[in-house]
C-alpha cells in the first residue's frame, strides 16, 4: 500500500513536474462523467452510476495501476472533496436546514396555517391561490415543501371540489421549480457547490431570469387557474371534483378516509414565517459579511465577492438557534424535542449529501484528468451555431436524464461540470447553466421514480399514477415552450427579450387551448 501513495509523488519526482495522467486533456478524459451520464439511464439509479463513474475515472487517473486507483479515490477523490472548506460549509447548511424544517413540523407552524387559511379562503380559485402561494412561501427545500403544502391544504382543497390530482400538480410544481429560483435553498447550495473555478452563488443568482422552465411553471399556474384552463387527464378529474364531488375519479383510491383534520395544537401561523424570515435575513447578511461589507464594500460587490459556502453557514447556525430559543419561549416544543430535531434533520438530508458527495467527488476526479482543458480546446475551434444551439441542446440532455433517473441534483452534479468546462462567454455560459438546471427540474418534476413527485402524490393523498399522467400534459407544455426560448436565447442572449417572449408565447399556447377546451362550470355546493 505504501507503494500506491508513493507512485504519484515518484512520477512527479521522476519528470520535475506535476503528475498527470497518461490521458490527461484527451477524449478519454470526458468518459468517467459519460460513463456515469449512461449508467443513470440505464440502470435510472444515481448512486451506483456516480461510484462506478468515480472508479473509472480513477483508473484512467493511475493508468489503470489498480493500487493507485484505489488509493487516488479517497485521497484525490473522496478526502479531498470532504476537506474542502467550501463543501464542507455546503453540508453544515444542509444539515442545519433539514433541523430546521423538522423543528418548524413539529411545532405546529404549517397546520397553523392551514387553519387559519381553510377559515379565510370562500373560492376555488381562492384555495388553489393559496396553495400555490405557501409553495412558494416553502422555497427553501423541496422536500420540506412536499410534505408540508399537501396535507396543510388538503381540508381546504377538498371543500371547495379540487381533484386529488390537480393538489399534487401544484404541490409539485411549486416544489422544485421554486427552490430551483431561491437563492437561500438547499438547492441553490447544492448548485454552488458542483461548480468549480467560479463563484456559484454569482452564476446561480444570475442564471435565475434565464431558468424558463421553473419560471413558466410557477407563471402557468397563476394563468390557468384565473383562466380556468383545464386539458389532458386532467381535465376528466377536475370535472368529476367539480360536478360530482368526486375527487379520485379512478377506482384505485388508496388514501381514502384516512384524510383527518389538520389540528394547528399549540402552533400558530407565525411559527411557520417568523424562521423563515429569519433564515432568509440572516443568511444574506452572512453573505454580505463574508463578501466585506463591514470593510465598506458595497452591496452588490459584496455580493459577488461573498463566499456563499461560509455566508450560508453561518446565517444558518444564528437562524437555528434563533428558532430554537423562539420555540422555546413559545412553549410550542420542549428542549428535548427540539435537540430531537437535530438527528431527524441530519437524516432527511442524507440523500442530498450522499449524491453532492459522489458529484463532487466525480468532479474532482475529471479535473484532474484534464477535461476541462480538452472541452474548451473543441469549442474555442468549433462552429459559432453549435453554441449558439447549445442551451437548447443541454436542455433537452439535462431533461432526459433527469427523467430517467429522478433526480435533479444528480443530474446537475454530473453535467454542469462539463457546461462550465466548456469555455463560452460570460452570458452565453449563464443561459446554459441555467438551461441545465431548467432541464434537470423538468425531468424531476415528471418522473414518475422521483423522490419529489412521489412525496407530492403521498403529501395530496393522491393515486400516483394518476399524479403522474396528469400533470405530464402541463410539464410537457411549459418544457416546450421553454426549449423554443433558450434556441431564442441563443440568438439574443438577453433576458430582458427571452423571458417576455416565452412568457408570451406561453400564455398564447395557454389561450388556444383554452378556446379549443373551453371552461368547467363551476359548482354550486360544496363537496362535504
Amino acid at each position: 500500500m505504501a507503494l500506491a501513495f508513493a507512485l504519484p509523488a515518484l512520477a512527479e519526482d521522476a519528470a520535475g513536474e506535476e503528475y498527470q495522467s497518461a490521458v490527461y486533456a484527451t477524449f478519454w478524459s470526458l468518459l468517467p462523467p459519460l460513463v456515469a451520464i449512461v449508467l443513470a439511464l440505464i440502470t435510472k439509479e444515481v448512486y451506483s452510476s456516480l461510484i462506478i463513474g468515480i472508479i473509472f475515472g480513477a483508473l484512467l487517473y493511475a493508468n489503470f495501476n489498480l493500487l493507485t486507483a484505489y488509493t487516488s479515490i479517497f485521497t484525490e477523490g473522496f478526502i479531498a472533496s470532504l476537506a474542502d472548506s467550501w463543501n464542507v460549509g455546503i453540508l453544515i447548511f444542509l444539515v442545519i436546514l433539514g433541523t430546521m424544517v423538522c423543528l418548524m413540523n413539529r411545532a405546529g407552524g404549517s397546520a397553523a396555517y392551514g387553519e387559519w387559511a381553510r377559515q379565510r379562503i370562500r373560492s376555488r380559485k381562492g384555495a388553489l391561490l393559496a396553495t400555490f402561494g405557501l409553495g412558494v412561501l416553502i422555497f427553501v427545500d423541496d422536500y420540506f415543501n412536499c410534505l408540508t403544502v399537501g396535507n396543510v391544504m388538503r381540508p381546504i382543497t377538498d371543500k371547495h371540489r379540487i381533484s386529488r390530482a390537480k393538489l399534487a400538480y401544484i404541490v409539485d410544481a411549486t416544489a422544485a421549480p421554486v427552490c430551483m429560483i431561491a437563492p437561500i435553498s438547499s438547492w441553490a447550495a447544492a448548485v454552488t457547490g458542483v461548480v468549480e473555478g467560479y463563484n456559484g452563488f454569482e452564476l446561480f443568482v444570475r442564471a435565475i431570469p434565464y431558468n424558463l422552465y421553473s419560471l413558466l411553471t410557477l407563471t402557468m399556474i397563476v394563468f390557468i387557474t384565473l383562466l380556468g384552463i383545464e386539458y389532458g387527464p386532467m381535465r376528466k378529474h377536475e370535472e368529476n371534483a367539480i360536478q360530482r364531488g368526486d375527487l379520485y375519479t379512478t377506482p384505485d383510491r388508496p388514501y381514502e378516509g384516512q384524510d383527518g383534520d389538520v389540528s394547528a395544537g399549540k402552533g400558530k401561523v407565525r411559527d411557520l414565517v417568523i424562521p423563515v424570515l429569519v433564515l432568509i435575513v440572516l443568511c444574506i447578511l452572512g453573505m454580505l459579511y463574508t463578501g466585506g461589507i463591514l470593510e465598506g464594500a458595497s452591496i452588490q460587490d459584496a455580493f459577488a465577492n461573498c463566499d456563499a459556502s461560509l455566508g450560508l453557514s453561518l446565517g444558518s447556525a444564528l437562524a437555528l438557534l434563533f428558532t430554537i430559543i423562539y420555540f422555546l419561549l413559545r412553549k410550542v416544543l420542549t428542549f428535548n424535542e427540539c435537540m430531537a430535531c437535530l438527528p431527524d434533520g441530519f437524516k432527511a438530508m442524507v440523500p442530498a449529501i450522499l449524491i453532492l458527495t459522489c458529484a463532487w467527488t466525480l468532479s474532482g476526479i475529471t479535473n484532474l484528468l484534464g477535461a476541462k482543458e480538452f472541452v474548451s480546446a473543441i469549442f474555442e475551434g468549433s462552429a459559432a451555431g453549435l453554441k449558439i444551439l447549445l442551451p437548447a441542446i443541454v436542455f433537452a440532455v439535462a431533461s432526459g436524464m433527469s427523467f430517467s433517473t429522478g433526480t435533479s441534483w444528480g443530474t446537475f452534479g454530473i453535467l454542469l461540470p462539463i457546461v462550465v468546462a466548456i469555455g463560452m462567454e460570460p452570458e452565453l455560459l449563464i443561459i446554459s447553466i441555467s438551461a441545465t438546471l431548467a432541464g434537470a427540474v423538468f425531468g424531476d418534476h415528471c418522473s414518475p421514480i422521483s423522490d419529489t413527485t412521489i412525496m407530492s402524490s403521498t403529501g395530496a393523498m393522491c393515486n400516483h399514477i394518476n399524479h403522474v399522467a396528469t400533470q405530464l400534459p402541463y410539464a410537457i407544455t411549459v418544457a416546450a415552450v421553454s426549449f423554443v426560448g433558450y434556441i431564442l436565447a441563443g440568438f439574443v442572449p438577453s433576458a430582458w427579450v427571452v423571458l417576455p417572449v416565452s412568457l408570451v408565447l406561453l400564455f398564447g399556447v395557454l389561450y388556444l387551448i383554452k378556446l379549443a377546451t373551453g371552461s368547467i362550470p363551476e359548482a354550486k355546493t360544496e363537496a362535504r
